[in-house]
């Protein structure tokens, strides 16, 4: 076999999507399967979601995985996807269903001894024609118990972020934040990069999260 059909064929196993081994709770949850398609083998702790040739501001997300015991969680994968800085999710054509829809501005970050994920984007622009806030989607993988969507990440710099649509964003939770706590973020602006932090604990207000088991 030569090395450009063996590289294409290794490429091609690594974009086969993973047995969709963990359940998935907090339903509904609508293209959380998504999270399996692509899923990399190992994927780093910092990845990247746009690439250097996408156009946009450069935007840093990174943050910090506890569990509900509050200590740092290694090991979990976090999946998150965006549109593009003109409010679209270019089209992934390598899958169908939700992959696809996802888009190809999509990655996984698996944190590490610290609890750390990072991302390296863009920031995204929002829905053409909505009043709905710029987001970055996230979701958990908890590998060998159970996925899950979060709070979007969203920013305070964005003027369609208004108080109603703040107070939504939180949700009644006594302060704490909605699922996997609060993805509202304040941006700030580092050697011409924009960084923001997020940061999540697993299974905070996610319905059904006491059924995921043990790890295996």
């Amino acid at each position: 076999m030569s090395l450009v059909r063996f590289a294409a064929v290794f490429v091609g196993l690594m974009l086969l999507p993973a047995a969709a081994a963990e359940k998935i709770v907090g339903l509904p949850c609508e293209g959380c399967e998504a999270v399996f398609e692509g899923l990399p083998a190992a994927a780093p702790a910092r990845s990247r979601i746009a690439g250097p040739r996408e156009t946009g501001s450069p935007l840093l997300v990174e943050g910090i995985v506890r569990g509900l015991d509050d200590m740092p969680r290694a090991g979990i994968v976090v999946y998150a996807y965006q549109t593009n800085d003109g409010g679209i999710y270019p089209p992934e054509n390598r899958f169908s269903g939700a992959a696809r829809r996802h888009g190809t501005l999509r990655g996984w970050s698996t944190t590490d001894a610290s609890g750390r994920y990072v991302f390296e984007t863009i920031r995204p622009g929002g829905y053409p024609g909505s009043d709905l806030p710029a987001h970055i989607h996230m979701h958990v993988l908890e590998l060998g118990r159970c996925t899950y969507y979060i709070d979007d990440i969203v920013f305070t710099d964005d003027p369609r972020l208004t108080p109603e649509k703040r107070r939504q964003q939180d949700g009644d939770k006594g302060g704490m934040g909605g699922r996997g706590g609060s993805g509202i973020t304040t941006p700030v602006r580092i050697d011409g990069q924009w960084r923001v932090s997020r940061d999540i604990v697993l299974g905070r207000a996610i319905p059904g999260y006491d059924t995921c088991g043990q790890p295996r």
